[in-house]
């Protein structure tokens, strides 16, 4: 059975993830609210800020500033949650925030 959920990103219902993608509360929120395709849009942002702010995935430091990244592109929530209007603008993530 397909999971469907009412997408914060994209503002409409669509299909969900199969597995919370985060561990802890935060992947399970995700799971919750965030479709397959604003995951996949989330992933496309994601390449950009790990690239501009030259993070390394292993680096306790950069994982701290992506899921702050992450709560404000998907939610619209915290010191990141202008980049939702950004990246709107940008063209990723059409209808991202709260």
């Amino acid at each position: 059975m397909v999971n469907m959920v009412n997408c914060v990103v994209l503002k409409r219902e669509a299909e969900g993830l199969e597995k919370p993608p985060h561990p802890g509360s935060l992947g399970e929120r995700i799971y919750k609210h965030v479709s397959k395709e604003g995951w996949e849009q989330w992933l496309m942002f994601l390449q950009m800020v790990i690239n501009e702010n030259q993070l390394a995935t292993g680096d306790p430091n950069s994982i701290e500033l992506i899921e702050r990244y992450m709560v404000g592109f998907l939610f619209g929530e915290g010191e990141m949650g202008e980049i939702s209007a950004a990246a709107q603008i940008h063209g990723i993530g059409q209808g991202c925030g709260m």
